[in-house]
C-alpha cells in the first residue's frame, strides 16, 4: 500500500462532516459489500459524522444492505467515496459529481483515473478486501463491526467465487479469516449468496442448452430480450448465471450476450485462462483480465466479439503446446 495516499485518505475522511458512498450500477456482492462495509466502519468510528450509501435498488441482493434515500442538498460540501467502480459512467447515481471532493477506491485496472484521491490495488481479490486492508492499516482508529465484517466477507466471497478464482491469494484467505472472527452467520451468508429464484435456475438450464462451444473451448450464449420477458427475469438477475458455464471442462472462455430492451447487448466475459479484458476494452467496456464487461450495438458486434474470444482461446492453446 502507498502509505502517503492512505494517510491522505484517512485525513480527508476526518475533515468532512458528511460522507456519501457510491458504487457501480447493477452491483454485485463486492460492490455492495465494499460500499456497505465501509459505511458501517465509518459510522462506528465517527458517530458524529453523517454517513450515507446511495445507488439503485438491486433485485436479489436486498439481504446484503439497503440504500439511503437522500436529497441533492446533502451533497453540498460533502465528501464522496466511490468503491469498486473502474470508470465514472458506471457509477450508480450521477449525483456523485455534486460533492466537494471525490475519492476512488477500486481493484480494477485504473484505465480512467477519476477523482481527487485515487487508491487502486489490482492485486486485491476484491474491493471488499481493500476496505478490510484499510481497516487493518488504520487499526489504531478505524473500528470493525460484525455488520461490516459480514458485508466485506460477502464481497470477498462474491469476487473470488467462494475462493475458487485465481484472484484468491494467501492474503485474501488471511483477511477472510480475520473477518470471520466477528459475530455473523457465515454459513447462512454463503447460502444466501448461492440461492437463486426458480426462474433464474430455469434460465441456467437455457444457458446450458444454448451454449455454443468451438473446438478450442470458446463459448457464447445469446439471451434474447423476449426470453427474459417470458421467464420474468430482469437484466440484473442474469448476472447470477454468468459463471455457471465454467463447470464445463471443455470450456476455456465465454461470453454471455444479453439483449437489452432498448436494443443492443450487455456482454459479460469470463475466462479460465485467456485474457478477455483486452476484448472488453475494444467494445465499450473493461474489467479484470479474466472477468470483464462490454457492450455490443448489434449482432454484428456480438459476432465480432465472439470471433475475438475464439482467437484468444486458440492463441492460448497454441502457446501451451510450445
Amino acid at each position: 500500500m502507498s502509505e502517503r495516499i492512505l494517510e491522505e485518505i484517512k485525513q480527508t475522511i476526518r475533515q468532512y462532516e458528511t460522507i456519501i458512498i457510491h458504487r457501480h450500477s447493477s452491483p454485485d456482492p463486492d460492490a455492495l459489500g465494499s460500499q456497505g462495509g465501509l459505511a458501517a466502519i465509518l459510522r462506528e468510528t465517527y458517530p458524529e459524522k453523517k454517513i450515507y450509501k446511495v445507488g439503485e435498488v438491486v433485485s436479489g441482493l436486498e439481504f446484503l444492505v439497503t440504500m439511503d434515500d437522500i436529497s441533492d442538498e446533502l451533497y453540498k460540501g460533502a465528501l464522496v467515496i466511490v468503491t469498486d467502480t473502474a470508470n465514472s459512467p458506471r457509477i450508480s447515481d450521477p449525483r456523485y459529481a455534486l460533492g466537494d471532493k471525490l475519492i476512488k477506491i477500486d481493484h480494477h485496472p485504473n484505465d480512467e483515473p477519476y477523482g481527487d484521491l485515487i487508491y487502486v490495488n489490482t492485486k486485491a481479490s476484491s474491493c471488499s478486501e481493500i476496505i478490510a486492508d484499510l481497516w487493518q492499516f488504520f487499526e489504531d482508529e478505524w473500528i470493525m463491526t460484525s455488520e461490516a465484517a459480514r458485508l466485506l466477507y460477502a464481497g470477498i466471497l462474491g469476487d473470488t467465487g467462494r475462493f475458487l478464482y485465481p484472484s484468491t491469494t494467501s492474503h485474501t484467505l488471511n483477511v477472510a479469516a480475520d473477518l470471520r472472527q466477528y459475530n455473523f452467520d457465515a454459513a447462512k451468508l454463503t447460502r444466501e449468496l448461492q440461492e437463486m429464484p426458480l426462474k433464474v435456475a430455469r434460465l441456467m438450464s437455457v444457458v446450458y442448452d444454448r451454449l455454443e462451444v468451438d473446438q478450442n473451448g470458446a463459448g457464447r450464449v445469446i439471451l434474447p430480450h423476449d426470453l427474459l420477458i417470458e421467464l420474468g427475469i430482469s437484466d440484473s438477475e442474469t448476472s447470477q448465471i454468468v459463471s455457471s458455464p465454467g463447470v464445463i471442462d471443455d470450456l476455456l472462455a465465454w461470453g454471455i450476450f444479453v439483449e437489452q430492451a432498448h436494443g443492443g447487448y450487455r456482454v459479460r466475459l469470463r475466462s479460465k485462462a485467456p485474457i478477455v479484458n483486452t476484448i472488453a476494452k475494444e467494445h465499450h467496456g473493461g474489467g479484470h483480465p479474466l472477468a470483464s464487461g462490454a457492450r455490443a450495438h448489434d449482432m454484428t458486434e456480438v459476432d465480432a466479439i465472439y470471433t475475438k474470444i475464439k482467437a484468444a482461446c486458440a492463441e492460448f492453446i497454441n502457446n501451451e503446446k510450445k
